[in-house]
C-alpha cells in the first residue's frame, strides 16, 4: 500500500471515510514499483462475484467454500444469507490471509427459493415469480483473522413482468436458470424478465459492490483504482 499522511485519497476526496477514518492509504502507487495491495480469499466459486471485485480493483484469490449449506426448518432468508456467509468465510481454517465469504438467495415472503434441482423445478419458480415481487438477500462475511468476522446482510426487492409460458420455455432452454438462486440471473439474459428493482442491483447479481468494499476497508484492504484492474487467481 501506498500510505499518506492526509487519510485515504482518490482526487483529493476520501475513499472510503466512513469506513476507516483512522486508515492512511492513498489512491496512486498500485502500480509496478509499489508495494501490492493486501490480499484476500474469495471463498466461492462464482464468476459473478470474482468478477464484481476485479471490476472494483482487488487482488484477491479465489477459492471455492466447501461449506454446509443445510439450514435449520423455517429460517428466514436474511438468517439463512447471514448463517450460509459465515460458514463459507470460516471454510478455509488454513488461509493465513482474510476469507470473504457470500451467499445470496430469491425469497417469495418467507420461503427460500434456492438453485433449481432441474428444468421443472425452474419452470416452477419462474411462473411463481411472474408478475410479482420478491426479495434477494445477499450476506457477505470477512473473517480477518480467528475470531475477528464481520457480517452484513442486503436485500434488493425485484418485481417481474408476466412472463408467458413462452419466454420461461425459451428461457429455461437456454441454460442460464439452472445455477441461480431463484433460477434466473438479472446480469444475463433474464435481465429481460425483470420490470424493476428497488435497492443494489449488485446485491442481485451476488454481491453488493458499495457495501463489501467498505467490509473490506475496515480490515485495511483496499482497492487499486489507478493501474487496470487486477487478474484474479484462482486456485
Amino acid at each position: 500500500m501506498c500510505m499518506s499522511n492526509a487519510g485515504p485519497l482518490l482526487g483529493g476526496e476520501c475513499l472510503f471515510p466512513d469506513a476507516l477514518p483512522d486508515a492512511k492509504i492513498c489512491a496512486r502507487g498500485c502500480g509496478a514499483g509499489e508495494s501490492p495491495a493486501p490480499d484476500f480469499i474469495l471463498a466461492s466459486g462464482s464468476p459473478r462475484r470474482a468478477d464484481i471485485l476485479r471490476m472494483l480493483g482487488y487482488r484477491f484469490t479465489q477459492r471455492p467454500a466447501h461449506a454446509d449449506e443445510s439450514l435449520p426448518p423455517r429460517t428466514l432468508p436474511a438468517d439463512a444469507v447471514r448463517l450460509l456467509a459465515q460458514r463459507k468465510a470460516a471454510s478455509l481454517p488454513d488461509a493465513d490471509v482474510p476469507v470473504l465469504g457470500a451467499d445470496t438467495v430469491v425469497a417469495l415472503g418467507d420461503e427460500i427459493l434456492g438453485k433449481p434441482r432441474d428444468e421443472d423445478d425452474a419452470r416452477r419458480m419462474l411462473r411463481l415469480l411472474s408478475g410479482r415481487t420478491h426479495a434477494v438477500y445477499t450476506g457477505v462475511c470477512l473473517c480477518a483473522a480467528p475470531g475477528r468476522t464481520e457480517t452484513l446482510v442486503r436485500r434488493t426487492d425485484v418485481t417481474f413482468f408476466s412472463l408467458p409460458d413462452a419466454l420461461i420455455d425459451r428461457y429455461i432452454a437456454s441454460g442460464e436458470p439452472l445455477d441461480k438462486a431463484g433460477g434466473y440471473g438479472i446480469q444475463g439474459k433474464g435481465s429481460v424478465l425483470v420490470e424493476r428493482i428497488a435497492g443494489d442491483y449488485f446485491t442481485v447479481v451476488g454481491l453488493p459492490a458499495a457495501d463489501t468494499a467498505r467490509l473490506l476497508a475496515k480490515a485495511g484492504i483496499f482497492p487499486c483504482w489507478d493501474s487496470p484492474a487486477p487478474r484474479q487467481k484462482k486456485i
